[in-house]
């Protein structure tokens, strides 16, 4: 188990003493591991250097050392580090299962959508980029004074953008899955609900959900009473807008659960008999067909409606934005030449339909 939550908090909520959860896989209990990622590490491994040519940069233009060093760390490296590590031990083939506690809602979804978004940069810009720097590298370096990237800048941009895309294939695929664990709030749920239209957007699978910190119903006070009933109108809202998932109901219990053996107790009780580890089956979130006429390209968009969603085509990307965020789609090269005939949002779904372009047809 590790986190991409830079609070690091998995060693608390363990029970482990301090510095006994490392950079490397610790055992808590028997075929349990803990592991906190060092993001110094991997940093030095994935960034030096672009961070090099950075702060070649920045001394140019006379910046003081230590800010410069600074400003050179990208935003949310640590989760980003953090998702390097889990390929590597997903790839190591020594772990049956491997459970990430992801940092809060906004940071989450930012992350899960960098793979892509450096994607579409790689291929597009990149390619360019490097060969007009290439070509024009010694006129810009006399005229401007600041050094041009080198051949190793780019090089660390691609591995960097590999190594994410890898994660992405492996976060979005059929082995596995998220799940979303909310308390019985308006506020919450309605993040909650965000969250699960935006992961869907991305590509990634919700198989469940945890409702947690649920009021005991019996014995009751006038002021518990209050609440118990306010939950349990929002818990009816959670069944409505998580409709096909399992929820899992975790009371509020009379202690906090810290520790393998009441973190055992606690998952015992939340899941019963059901099988904790087990996902969701059937068709992925994305996924496109073909007919006679034309295609249909199946993105599952839940508790949206039409009017939420916005659609265009920019070349071979189709474009699509729910609210604050935006996936571009590349369109297999069957769909790059084929136009867009409609869509729509249907039962969580939207769907675009794409048909051959008569022009396309003249011009063959």
């Amino acid at each position: 188990m590790l986190s991409t939550d830079a609070a690091h908090s998995l060693a608390d909520a363990f029970g482990c003493t301090p510095g006994s959860i490392g950079a490397e896989p610790s055992e808590v209990a028997d075929r349990l591991f803990v592991q906190q990622v060092d993001a110094q590490l991997r940093f030095e491994q994935s960034w030096a250097d672009i961070q090099r040519y950075l702060l070649s940069i920045l001394d140019v233009a006379g910046l003081d050392p230590v800010a410069a060093e600074e400003l050179t760390v990208i935003p949310g490296a640590e989760e980003v580090l953090a998702l390097l590590e889990l390929r590597l031990q997903a790839t190591s083939g020594a772990w049956d299962v491997i459970v990430v506690d992801c940092a809060p809602t906004a940071e989450t979804l930012r992350l899960l959508a960098l793979p892509e978004a450096l994607g579409w940069y790689m291929h597009r810009v990149l390619p360019v980029e490097r060969r007009v720097v290439k070509a024009l590298r010694p006129v810009l370096s006399r005229a401007a004074g600041v050094p041009m990237p080198g051949d190793g800048v780019f090089d660390a941009l691609e591995r960097l953008h590999a190594e994410l895309d890898e994660v992405r294939g492996l976060l979005s695929g059929p082995d596995a899955s998220v799940r979303i664990v909310l308390t019985p709030e308006n506020v919450v749920l309605a993040e909650a609900r965000r969250a699960y239209t935006s992961l869907s957007l991305f590509g990634y699978r919700v198989d469940g959900v945890v409702a947690n910190r649920i009021f005991p119903a019996d014995g009751a006070d006038d002021w518990r009473a209050g609440w118990v009933m306010a939950q349990d109108e929002v818990l009816e809202r959670v069944t409505e807008s998580f409709a096909g998932l399992p929820i899992w109901r975790s009371p509020y219990r009379p202690g906090e659960p810290v520790g393998v053996a009441a973190l055992t107790a606690l998952a015992r009780e939340l899941y019963d008999d059901a099988d904790p580890l087990a996902t969701s089956s059937g068709p992925g979130p994305f996924r496109i067909s073909s007919g006679e006429h034309g295609a249909v390209l199946r993105l599952s968009l839940p508790l949206v409606s039409s009017a939420e969603v916005h659609l265009a085509r920019n070349g071979d990307d189709l474009v699509v934005t729910v609210g604050s965020y935006r996936r571009l789609i590349t369109l297999p090269s069957g769909l790059a030449r084929y136009r867009v005939a409609g869509a729509r949002v249907e039962q969580g779904e939207l769907q675009v339909r794409f048909v051959e372009d008569p022009a396309d047809e003249t011009g063959r």
